[in-house]
């Protein structure tokens, strides 16, 4: 049996692996990944008592800037986050002041949502900052999936460890688990309405749950994306906080 076992995960391995020498995470990351992209997006929020949807259109170069502008509802217009290299800001028009975000504050709920800013903040290709590990196969609504186990092989990660399945064709994830170093399961993750766009695949509907807080969850739609388009470079500066 340990043969057979064997025989099957060499087997499997070329089959992730053989094809232009590439893994399966840096096939994801070539999926999902672009130059640069413009998103409008809107993000309901389920909590305990309450339900609200805020959008925002964003605006982000490779993973090091991006700028995102909150356009309702009215408690929230005008709010905008600047990202630069590890560095986060927010401007708030209420108080006419911008903040800096680090340390435990990058911790912290996005308004509410089931997203840190830790979350929002790191746009590393998963390739860079995990090893793989193929554990099983799986159909998740008719599409074949891989099951990979990702571990952190650099030490400035928010999740040590992953769950993620992987479609087999598309080399997209449709769900995700997200662990802490104890192996405490810290977020559920899953990636719907995948559509074709300027000839890769993306989600459209994303639903994440904090497994350590109440509520239903929060669903991040995109209204509209574009991939690989020109953007000012004013938009990445701190000026542009206040316009």
């Amino acid at each position: 049996m340990k043969i057979i076992y064997a025989s099957l995960s060499i087997f499997l391995t070329a089959c992730l692996y053989g094809q232009q020498n590439m893994s399966v995470l840096e096939r994801i990351d070539r999926n999902m990944s672009s130059g640069n992209r413009i998103v409008e997006s809107s993000m309901t929020i389920y909590g305990r008592r309450s339900t609200r949807t805020v959008t925002a259109r964003s605006w982000s170069e490779g993973t090091k800037k991006a700028f995102t502008e909150y356009l309702s509802p009215a408690s929230e217009k005008g709010t905008k986050m600047l990202k630069l290299e590890k560095q986060l800001w927010i401007y708030s028009p209420a108080t006419d002041r911008t903040i800096q975000i680090s340390g435990n504050m990058l911790r912290q709920s996005v308004m509410g949502s089931d997203l840190s800013y830790e979350d929002m903040m790191d746009d590393r290709k998963l390739y860079e900052i995990y090893s793989e590990e193929l554990t099983g196969r799986e159909l998740i609504e008719e599409r074949n999936t891989w099951i990979l186990k990702l571990t952190a092989k650099v030490p400035d990660v928010a999740y040590y460890s992953q769950k993620l399945w992987v479609d087999t064709a598309r080399y997209v994830p449709l769900k995700q688990e997200l662990y802490a170093r104890s192996g405490q399961l810290l977020k559920k993750v899953e990636f719907r309405d995948y559509g074709n766009t300027q000839g890769r695949w993306y989600p459209y509907l994303i639903v994440y749950k904090d497994m350590l807080k109440e509520g239903k969850g929060t669903e991040f739609r995109i209204i509209s994306i574009l991939f690989d388009q020109k953007i000012p470079e004013y938009i990445f500066t701190k000026a542009a906080l206040k316009q």
